[in-house]
């Protein structure tokens, strides 16, 4: 009965959300996601819906299903996939099983700063890098900034040795357990659901994750102590079907590509804001900030790099990350920002 219900639920959302549909002649993209309402990335979107049917003319619109409804990361992935939905967010560590480029974004400290990271993401080769899931039946759009991942715990960290003993809960990936064990801890898999309990109880001895996440899921009530380590910077990826693109005009792909872009913009300006506001909340509840010497850290997990050493493709890519120059984009940046002010103040 519940294999039944199941099969009958799943062909109801097919039926539903059936992806890049016509209402009253208005092209419509159903767009699902994981996020609360609050979250930047989610704002973005919003943004990006309003811009896209302004920009249209009224031609084109997004639905958007916050908060999980429509399935977790993965499920949402598969969706795509099926062309029963049209665009998600996920995180690039959640597509290193479907497109292994995505995999490099998982190592410790690939990127030197923020500014290096937008160079990267925002140039040829996060261009590169989006285009990779096409014969996947997945084009990427856009990265979004999901900040830097840093340790907390019970107890303080300042330096690798203290992860010595610890059990930390990580994401399911090859990259971030081989980082927690060249640290000397033991890194844990947990839902991220089942992550607040397991840390209540002692399953696992700390986490690791970007400053709004440890104060929305409220683990500050269980983790007295936040490291700025700042090990990785993972970014969101806006995903869409091809399914979905195909069926787009040109003009209507034109009108998208600008919209997407719009919303970069917008959401790490939200962002930034969310960050500070999350470590100055965590900060009242009682919470240690502990701003640490981070070249410990770098020289503990240069180890990790040699998991792609004898792949040619990624460890050039690897490469080609790390040379990348953040100088080049900050011309291009600030002409971005300019042209999104002035016709923010037209509409």
């Amino acid at each position: 009965m519940n294999k039944l219900l199941l099969v009958s639920v799943s062909f109801f959302l097919f039926l539903c959300i059936g992806g890049c549909g016509l209402k009253n002649d208005v092209k419509v993209l159903k767009l699902g996601h994981a996020l609360d309402t609050k979250h930047s990335v989610h704002i973005a979107m919003e943004y990006m819906g309003k811009r896209l049917e302004e920009i249209s003319g009224g031609k084109m619109k997004v639905d958007i299903y916050p908060g999980g409804v429509l399935g977790s990361e993965r499920e949402s992935l598969e969706l795509l996939q099926l062309g029963s939905l049209d665009i998600t967010k996920v995180s690039a560590a959640a597509l290193e099983g479907f497109v292994e480029e995505y995999k490099v974004f998982g190592l410790p400290y690939i990127f030197k700063s923020k500014e290096h990271s937008y160079s990267v993401l925002d140039g040829p080769i996060g261009k590169e890098v989006l285009s990779k899931g096409e014969k996947y039946w997945l084009q990427g759009l856009c990265f979004y900034d999901a900040g830097a991942r840093s340790f907390y715990s019970s107890v303080p960290i300042r330096k690798p040795e203290d992860l010595a003993g610890l059990k930390i809960r990580v994401m399911s990936s090859i990259t971030s357990f081989a980082m927690v064990r060249a640290m000397g801890g033991s890194p844990t898999p947990i839902s991220w659901g089942e992550l607040y309990t397991a840390l209540q109880g002692k399953v696992v001895d700390g986490a690791e994750n970007n400053p709004p996440s440890f104060y929305l899921s409220h683990h500050y009530e269980v983790c007295n102590y936040y490291t700025l380590n700042e090990h990785t910077m993972i970014p969101d990826v806006l995903i869409m079907s091809t399914h979905a693109l195909k069926k787009l005009t040109d003009q209507e792909k034109e009108w998208l590509t600008q919209a997407v872009e719009e919303s970069v913009v917008v959401q790490r300006k939200e962002w930034m804001k969310s960050e500070q506001e999350a470590l100055e909340s965590v900060e009242k509840e009682g919470v240690k900030i502990i701003k640490t010497d981070k070249q410990p850290f770098i020289d503990a997990v240069q180890s990790v790099y040699d998991l792609y050493e004898d792949n040619q493709e990624l460890s050039s890519l690897i490469q080609r990350i790390q040379k990348a120059d953040p100088a080049l984009l900050k011309k291009e940046e600030a002409s971005d920002a300019t042209t999104l002010q002035e016709e923010t103040k037209q509409n």
